[in-house]
């Protein structure tokens, strides 16, 4: 390629449909993602139209290379909405596919996903990396690395996200200091809170719910900010 960037933005050819078949393309096997950040841009331009040239993504594109993850243990009765929304917890989605069944269609157990912020692929996968799900035991990590340590620049990242998890973990053991709040996200938008009657019937609509499951008390502070 002419550029650093023009190597980039060919990138966004791997996993497309071309002439009814899947095209790959990837990095050289010494590629080093940390080196070649700062030369230039690492990711291709996310304003590129492949449709415009007549190029159609794959609905598995972009599941190779260096920061595909393998997710294993999944429940069996997991569906693909329930694994995308586990996933989608650390950022969008830029490939996702659950490995099934040719003969029956149901899920074999495990998938493989590539975060379109390839920056939080560590973070997700030290995160959800032994957590417990019904009798499973997720196994997440990157794909093409196995069992293998983590590379010496990835550390710090993982100790951090480490870090982060081990605290989750112990605010939700059994005799943790508990509280009298909880806290709702992702319940409205921002142009819902707009109007204040609109306010207030959400608020009383939230207090009558929260009531069905719990006894909410009564006059109590309750506030509703935006996303």
């Amino acid at each position: 390629m002419r550029s650093v960037e023009e190597a980039s933005n060919a990138m966004a050819l791997d996993g497309i449909i071309f002439e009814g078949a899947p095209v790959k393309v990837r990095r050289p096997s010494d590629y080093n993602p940390s080196l070649a950040a700062t030369l230039g841009p690492s990711q291709p331009n996310p304003n590129l139209n492949l449709a415009a040239v007549g190029l159609t993504p794959g609905s598995a594109g972009g599941l190779e290379g260096p920061d595909r993850i393998f997710v294993g243990g999944l429940p069996y009765y997991f569906t693909e909405a329930q694994i995308r929304e586990l996933l989608e917890s650390f950022g969008p989605l830029r490939g996702f596919d659950l490995v099934k069944d040719r003969e029956t269609g149901n899920s074999k157990g495990y998938a493989f996903c590539v975060y379109q912020d390839l920056s939080v692929t560590d973070i997700a996968c030290a995160a959800l990396n032994g957590i417990k799900m019904g009798d499973k035991t997720l196994t997440v990590r990157r794909a093409n690395q196995g069992t293998t340590q983590p590379k010496p620049e990835q550390e710090s990242i993982l100790l951090h996200a480490q870090q982060q998890i081990a605290m989750q973990r112990l605010m939700l053991q059994p005799g943790a200091l508990a509280t009298k709040v909880i806290c709702l996200t992702h319940v409205v938008t921002a142009d819902e809170l707009k109007d204040d009657e609109d306010y207030e019937d959400i608020l009383e609509d939230m207090r009558t719910e929260c009531g069905k499951f719990v006894f909410v008390v009564p006059h109590s502070a309750t506030q509703i900010q935006p996303p």
